[in-house]
């Protein structure tokens, strides 16, 4: 009788252990929540069953790629990648910057919108440090063929799934469990003045983090398993000091959240970190290995209380089959939310699509990334759904037009005389093609400058600009020792103002070219000494030279950053043909006289080419190589004829001098850059060049001009050493730059921003 008894008590106690089910929560807590992946590799690989899973923020990300089907393998590989490093920072891929849309580059640090509402109107900071466009289709790239595999359904998921993110308006916790699982992530892990806020059914979402950062009560109230395993990495509040104003803004948006497990319920595992901080991803190694230590630590527990095991074999053969169900990513109806302008709608429709019916994800990604260099459009978010008709994904695009005015501020900050302030105004409009005004104002003691115009772009077949600006331009040169701080400040001897009106057209050639061609009208005036020695009492020498110049000339660009880069290229040639007038005056500092106007047509030809190659993860190298040829004669005097030539200036700093040996009407320079990164933001940089004089101009005793008969005769050497941190706003570097010439060869400089002058006509 007893036996009988035994052997029902068993059936019932091995029944119970197989039914056992095991949910996992994930914590917030930024790169932190890296270690997630140790923890499930460890879980895995010891048969601890992961039955339901749901996270809060980056426990949002990789619990939700978890169920999506992706091994811990993958995600770890997914986080070292530098797609990752991109979509997390919003920095676009080299082989998607269009180069074509880029208006042209100005030392801004931040745009401010402009928006009238309820008849006032108001200036509008940034809402987001990193750009959300990389982010969106990250997500939608990941996770769209997840969604249709599930059914938008994330109970149907290789393992059922949900995520917590907060509602703006309502101040409550939203449990994100259908729709786009893409969306879900993407509201989930939306951290405050990081990343811009989605909207979900008409609801604004932020972090799930603000309300409810460890979510292990929905999970017993949704899914409710006989074990919870928690895993936490977020930090408890701590008090903020006085000057620590993220800390501050995080505790007052932070509730306080219960990161117990009743023991009865489960087990809490708890990762500490004091050295990574929110953004901090390239510690993918240390955080992932800790999270393992973590749940290898914990591991003897975990199996006291959870009986039943999967083997790691079972697991991967259920990730196969689930990733089996998952169509290929081939698009075919287009759609378009918030544009008013039918036309403008059609544009971005066709944009996309062009001649073809169905669209497949390569050329999607192209084109989006096109758009969204449109300075049109301020964010385009891409919704995908499964048509089980067609066979092909429709894609929803949710598109905020940018405000119709914007201000720019920006400069730079220097320890040398070369600070400079500016503001620029921005108006856009569209109707059938896209308008922009643009005018902005430099202002400093070295470089000051107004411009006004405009640029109209078509989007035909072949898309094409048209533009026009007025400018006027003035650089005033000093001479400065070579102090940090200091500087021995001089009565300047060069004064260079041009005005011009220029006319501009041209169109693309692939993602990273154009062909432009154009005209121009310029009015140069310098006013300079013969030497470099002045007192007050003297009037300087004068030259102007009027020109007419039509141009043409195809540029090619890919650069990172338009001041610094570290990746990239940028090259170019422009073919022109000047016909101008010279008009000399002497001053009374020598014993020159005036002289008759003189004429001068000629033909000139520019050409550069810089490219960096990547030869490690840390070690970067780049070259320069820069030409100019031209059949210009030489000016009345030696000083007027390096003035009105073109110099090389490779470095931002030499552009901030005018040296007259590196200025010449022939020339061929170049030279080469090393840099090594620190981290993705911090590099120094070691720059050194040559510049040769074709035939070089030579300054005879009267301050005339002779050209020399020798090919190439001379060189003359530059260089910088640079460590550079960008902010994000602007560059902060700290240079030693070095010149070959007479007096000062070395200058130290400290700047925070960008040396940058609006375009010259000539």
């Amino acid at each position: 009788m007893k036996k009988p008894l035994l052997l029902i008590l068993f059936t019932i106690v091995v029944l119970q252990t197989q039914a056992q089910s095991v949910g996992l929560v994930l914590s917030g807590g930024g790169a932190k929540g890296m270690a997630h992946i140790g923890v499930i590799r460890a879980l895995e690989e010891n048969d601890i069953p992961i039955d339901y899973i749901s996270g809060t923020s980056i426990g949002a990300i990789i619990g939700g790629l978890y169920a999506a089907g992706y091994s811990a393998d993958e995600m770890e590989e997914l986080f070292k990648s530098d797609d990752f490093y991109f979509w997390s920072t919003g920095k676009i891929q080299r082989e998607y910057r269009y180069y074509f849309k880029r208006q042209e580059e100005d030392p801004t640090w931040i745009q401010l919108r402009v928006a009238k509402k309820d008849e006032k109107v108001k200036i509008l900071p940034p809402t987001n440090i990193i750009p959300g466009e990389q982010m969106d289709f990250a997500f939608m790239e990941l996770t769209a063929a997840t969604s249709a595999a599930c059914n938008y359904d994330f109970n149907q998921l290789m393992i059922p799934f949900f995520c917590i993110a907060a509602d703006v308006n309502n101040s409550e916790p939203l449990v994100l469990r259908n729709g786009d699982l893409g969306n879900a992530i993407r509201a989930s892990m939306t951290v405050p003045l990081y990343f811009k806020p989605i909207k979900i059914d008409g609801k604004l979402l932020f972090d799930g983090g603000l309300l409810n950062n460890f979510p292990t009560d929905y999970m017993k109230e949704i899914f409710n398993p006989d074990i919870i395993i928690g895993h936490k990495v977020a930090d408890d509040v701590k008090a903020a000091d006085s000057d620590d104003v993220m800390q501050q803004i995080s505790n007052m948006v932070m509730r306080p959240t219960n990161f117990e497990i009743d023991p009865s319920d489960g087990i809490l595992l708890e990762t500490k970190f004091d050295d990574v901080g929110l953004l901090d991803f390239h510690k993918i190694e240390n955080v992932l290995s800790r999270g393992e230590k973590t749940a290898l630590e914990a591991l003897e527990g975990i199996k006291q209380i959870v009986n039943r095991r999967v083997p790691q074999k079972e697991v991967q053969a259920k990730r196969n089959n689930f990733n089996k169900k998952k169509p290929e990513l081939y698009f075919q109806n287009i759609q378009v939310e918030g544009v008013t302008d039918p036309m403008q709608r059609q544009f971005i429709i066709q944009s996309i699509k062009h001649r073809n019916n169905v669209v497949p994800l390569s050329t999607l990604k192209t084109e989006y990334f096109k758009l969204v260099a449109d300075e049109q459009l301020k964010s385009i978010q891409p919704i995908t759904r499964y048509n089980q008709n067609t066979g092909y994904f429709d894609l929803h695009l949710i598109v905020e037009p940018e405000k119709r005015m914007d201000l720019s501020i920006g400069g730079n900050i220097s320890t040398k005389p070369i600070n400079q302030g500016f503001a620029a105004i921005n108006y856009r409009a569209y109707n059938s093609r896209a308008y922009s005004l643009h005018s902005n104002l430099y202002f400093g003691r070295f470089y000051s400058s107004f411009k006004l115009g405009g640029r109209i772009d078509y989007p035909t077949s072949l898309p094409f600009y048209l533009e026009s600006y007025l400018t006027f331009n003035r650089w005033d040169y000093f001479s400065s020792s070579t102090e940090l701080i200091f500087e021995d400040v001089r009565e300047p001897y060069i004064i260079k103002d041009e005005s011009s009106f220029r006319v501009e057209t041209g169109f693309p050639l692939g993602l990273h070219s154009k062909m432009y061609g154009g005209l121009a009208y310029s009015v140069a005036s310098n006013q300079y000494y013969q030497t470099e020695e002045s007192n007050n009492s003297s009037d300087p020498n004068n030259s102007k030279f009027n020109a007419f110049v039509s141009k043409v000339g195809f540029e090619n660009n890919s650069l990172n950053y338009k001041q610094y880069a570290t990746e990239g290229a940028h090259r170019g040639v422009e073919g022109s043909f000047v016909m101008g007038e010279e008009q000399y005056k002497a001053g009374n500092s020598t014993s020159a006289y005036s002289m008759s106007p003189e004429k001068h047509r000629y033909f000139q030809l520019e050409a550069h080419a810089l490219r960096y190659f990547s030869l490690s993860k840390k070690l970067v190298l780049g070259t320069h190589i820069q030409s100019y040829l031209s059949s210009k004669d030489l000016f009345k005097t030696y000083r007027s004829t390096k003035l009105a030539a073109t110099g090389f200036t490779p470095t931002p700093h030499s552009k901030s001098l005018f040296i007259d040996q590196f200025y010449s009407n022939k020339y061929v320079a170049g030279g080469l850059k090393a840099i090594y990164n620190f981290t993705p933001e911090m590099h120094l940089r070691l720059e050194a060049y040559g510049f040769c004089p074709i035939f070089e101009e030579l300054e005879q005793p009267d301050y005339s001009v002779i050209e020399s008969d020798n090919f190439i005769e001379n060189y003359y050497l530059q260089g910088m050493a640079s460590l550079v941190y960008q902010t994000g706003i602007g560059p902060v570097s700290l240079s030693v730059n070095y010149y070959e010439k007479s007096n000062t060869n070395i200058y130290v400089t400290l700047n925070f921003g960008y040396i940058l002058f609006n375009k010259r006509g000539l």
